[in-house]
Order: C-alpha cells, then structure tokens, then sequence
C-alpha cells in the first residue's frame, strides 16, 4: 500500500434553527427559532488520498450520514452526497466549504445544500465562517430543484472538540503512517485559513455577497 493513499476521516454534526417555506436561510433561521424548528446534519467525512485532495483544485471527500428534522422525522439516512472543503470560486476572495446530501422522506426525494463561506471580511470572522451552514432544502435530487426550506446551522465549541476526537487516519500500516496522515490533514487546514484570513486583501477588493445560493 503506498503512503499516497493515506487518508483521514472524521464526523461533523452541525444543528441549527430551520424552517420549510423558506428560501433564506437567515429568514428560515429566525422564523425556525420563533418556532421551535431545529435540523441537524451529522455528516461521516472520507478523505481517501490525503495528498491528492490537497493537491486538486476542488478538494473534494465523500460525505455520508444521516439528518434529524423532527418535521419529518429522526434517523434519515442521507444519499449521494456532495463534500468540499475550501473550493475556490469566482472571487478570489471567497472559498466555499460545501456539505450535500440528499434523503428520501415520504416517498419523496430532498437534498439539503449548505455552505460555509470562508472570506475574510473587516473584523476577525474566522469562526464565524468556519462554523456557520448556510442551509437550504431543495424538493428533488439536487441543488437544482425547487427550495422548500432554509436555515443556519452551526459548529458549537463543544460539537468541535467532538470532531476532533473523531479525526481518524485510514490506510495506515503504522502509528508513524498515521501520525502523518492527520498531520498533513492539520497543515492543508491550517494554510486554507492562514490563505483566506492572513494574507492582506487586493488593493480596492469588492465586499460583495457571492450571488450563488448555498
């Protein structure tokens, strides 16, 4: 087995305030919260080549998982996911950690798209950016299809130091070989956010919104 196929995989449970028949997600937030709705995504992350993620443009993994939304229910298992963790876009600026997954609920299919957006504005918003899901449920297998619902969920302290715990190596013949995994993990992490939060912005930067929807 060669060291390029080292791999690392961890869980993500993110939970926030969410509401069906909205499309914003910050109007689904607080209409969420004004009722009482919350949604969780407990997503299982695989990173099977280490290197070649960092190393690709996109840095795309495998997601699985399952979400509790007690408006439909407990436990659903989730299919054909979608992960992604600091994809550039069309602003130089803006990286997006993507999170996907679609469910099936009463005979119909959903997909649950969110975002995080890792920019760094005015102010240190580090956190912020990396712990907040802007979050919309589409009716149909992908993004594309209508949104029936929206909200924000987020990464607490406590769900962080959890998915720490969880960081585990894969395809490691020994505690050095995994050793090495998390910690080139840890470096391609810890550059993406020293890239977007430390380097100084282009002179005259536009602060607008990314028009793309989570």
């Amino acid at each position: 087995m060669k060291d390029a196929r080292l791999g690392i995989t961890f869980r993500e449970t993110m939970t926030g305030n969410f509401c069906l028949g909205e499309s914003d997600p910050a109007k689904g937030a607080r209409r969420g919260q004004a009722e009482g709705a919350t949604l969780s995504l407990h997503a299982a992350i695989e990173i099977s080549d280490i290197e070649r993620f960092a190393r690709e443009p996109g840095h795309a993994g495998r997601i699985t998982g399952h979400i509790d939304f007690p408006t439909f229910g407990g436990q659903i298992p989730g299919k054909n996911g979608v992960f992604n963790l600091f994809s550039p876009t069309d602003q130089p600026k803006l990286k997006r950690m993507v999170y996907e997954l679609g469910f099936e609920h009463d005979g119909r299919s959903y997909y649950l798209a969110g975002n995080k957006e890792v920019r760094n504005d005015s102010g240190f918003d580090l956190w912020t950016d990396t712990t907040t899901l802007l979050t919309r449920l589409h009716e149909g297998n992908d993004r594309s299809a209508p949104v029936v619902g929206a909200g924000i969920l987020t990464l607490g302290p406590g769900d962080l130091i959890k998915l720490a715990s969880t960081i585990r190596a894969t395809n490691a013949r020994d505690v050095l070989q995994s050793t090495r995994a998390v910690a080139e993990f840890t470096r391609f992490f810890l550059g993406e956010l020293a890239d977007s939060y430390l380097k100084p912005a282009p002179p005259h930067a536009s602060p607008r919104r990314p028009g793309r929807e989570a």
